[in-house]
């Protein structure tokens, strides 16, 4: 029997549609729902499947004040459970202020005509982090996204807006005020999808290359036969190898992972429902993820029009058809 790893809360959030549709990102949500679908997953990661452990922000759902409640969400829970151990996933576009070195996290109710006095900045986004009290915490932002990775409801891809002056779309890792701000505090991991000037890239319209190897390393990638739980450390060794090799072979492009791990190693996750790797390891399994890994795509891909507020999508499990819309 499946063993559930009930100490375990995220927060996830896919900007998508923005309010200014040159800014819109679809596949950020993709990604958030493929992350959600093998969080709560018996077989996988297998985190509780309520509203009580993970909350989902997606498209207008991810509004700034959506987000900030979501973080005080998240301080209620961990005050409430000294063992939490916590995620926070941002997928989304981040620009940095070049006058004063501050980053804004663009989340779906911007005005990019008023990036300073609507976006949700870095010292907004990180005194509210600041609060969640949990001792085993990860952060991972991915906003630095490939022209490629914006499409229209049509499937047309469509053109990023001219930043405005002063404004540069940059990873996180290079604010090194939001990174230190990050950190403060005890348990805490960051990682972001890419560093310098580099973008992040598509796998294919169902996942960036930087969440699919996550998927990856979720259900053992870097894991040794016998291990039974997946841990920060197992998803920074995996994504620093598979994602630059991902970006090469695909896009010619380069894209490595940044990590910041201040703080002992943790579990973020139960490995295949606490059942583990067999003996012969990753590769014996491997197939069967990357069908996992492709059934939750497919899954997303056919109904995900219907998920517009995943956490109360019922039915959803993966490798079966079974769907239940609650949204009527």
């Amino acid at each position: 029997m499946a063993e559930t790893f009930e100490h375990g809360y995220a927060l996830l959030i896919g900007v998508g549609e923005s309010t200014y549709s040159g800014l819109s990102l679809p596949v950020t949500v993709k990604d958030t729902q493929s992350l959600y679908a093998a969080l709560i997953a018996p077989d996988l990661c297998a985190y509780p499947d309520n509203e009580a452990h993970i909350r989902v922000l997606n498209d207008d759902k991810a509004t700034r004040s959506a987000i900030l409640d979501g973080l005080n969400w998240l301080k209620t829970k961990t005050e409430a459970d000294s063992e939490a151990t916590t995620l926070v996933y941002y997928s989304g576009h981040g620009w940095l202020e070049d006058s004063n070195h501050r980053y804004y996290l663009l989340q779906h109710d911007i005005d990019p005509f008023d990036i300073p006095g609507s976006a949700l900045s870095s010292e907004d986004f990180t005194n509210a982090l600041r609060q969640v009290k949990s001792e085993r915490l990860l952060v991972v932002l991915d906003c630095c996204h490939a022209a490629g990775m914006a499409t229209s409801k049509e499937g047309k891809v469509v053109v990023p807006p001219k930043l405005p002056q002063g404004f540069a779309e940059v990873p996180p890792s290079e604010s090194k005020g939001l990174i230190d701000a990050l950190k403060q505090g005890k348990g805490r991991v960051v990682f972001t999808s890419s560093r310098g000037e580099q973008k992040s890239w598509i796998k294919d319209q169902s996942n960036s290359i930087y969440t699919y190897h996550f998927l990856e390393a979720l259900q053992g990638a870097d894991n040794k036969p016998g291990d039974t739980e997946v841990r920060v450390s197992n998803l920074m060794h995996y994504l620093g190898k598979a994602v630059p090799e991902s970006a090469k072979k695909l896009h010619s492009a380069e894209q490595n992972p940044w990590f910041d791990m201040g703080t002992e190693d943790f579990v973020i996750a139960k490995l295949r429902g606490g059942k583990g790797l067999p003996e012969k390891g990753w590769e014996a399994v491997k197939p069967e993820a990357t069908q996992k890994i492709s059934q939750i795509a497919q899954t997303i891909y056919q109904y995900g029009k219907y998920i517009t507020n995943i956490q109360k999508a019922e039915g959803i499990h993966i490798g079966d058809v079974i769907h239940k819309n609650t949204d009527k």
